[in-house]
């Protein structure tokens, strides 16, 4: 009956050491960004619109996106604008969820892109590397493919000139200042000028 006992024990702390082993070198491994986009310059003739908006409009606009788009993923997150942009949700560690906030300071780039830099996060209580919670959560949801989420430098890079909407528009920002509350987009619209 003893034996019997060590060759369980045994058993469980192999499985222990080999389960820790695993979540050790998933921390640790190399981490590989996703390609950014290059700076598309469209050859059709269009028409633009400047459009303005607040951040309580776009919230709105941000989760019926993610509703209707069914971006969730097995596990839900959700996007809000604040004085930064957080990003909520949680992170599978072994057979429960630990949540985790993450907030990016945006930056709308010449090309109307926009640029979310990492500036805070946490994980419950632990303390877990950037790159690993953003690479999960990359791995983990259902983002768009116009949404390039870089682990390694700590960014996200929202390529509005790749999201596709209806009729061909282009979207891109020209202002993206969440603390003043000043968001402006540009909409292009392409046109067949007749010759």
């Amino acid at each position: 009956m003893k034996n019997k006992w060590k060759v369980g024990f045994f058993v469980l702390l192999g499985v222990v050491l080999i389960g820790l082993a695993i979540i050790v070198s998933m921390i640790f491994m190399p981490i590989k960004d996703d390609t950014l986009p290059k700076n598309n310059e469209n050859p059709n003739q269009e028409v633009g619109f400047n459009v303005n908006t607040n951040k309580k409009d776009l919230n709105l606009i941000i989760e019926h996106y993610i509703e209707k788009e069914g971006m969730k993923g097995p596990v839900d997150y959700n996007v809000q604008l604040k004085d930064d942009v957080e990003l909520k949700g949680s992170v599978p560690v072994f057979t429960s969820n630990i949540d985790f906030k993450l907030d990016f300071e945006p930056k709308a780039l010449e090309n109307g892109d926009i640029l979310l830099k990492q500036k805070s996060i946490s994980v419950g209580s632990l303390n877990l590397p950037v790159s690993y919670v953003m690479k999960v959560m990359r791995d983990s949801y259902n983002f768009p493919d116009w949404v390039k989420i870089q682990p390694n430098d700590e960014l996200i890079y929202v390529s509005l000139q790749e999201m596709e909407l209806k009729s061909d528009i282009k979207v891109r920002a020209n202002e993206f200042n969440l603390k003043d509350d000043t968001i402006s987009f540009r909409l292009l619209v392409p046109v067949d000028r007749a010759q």
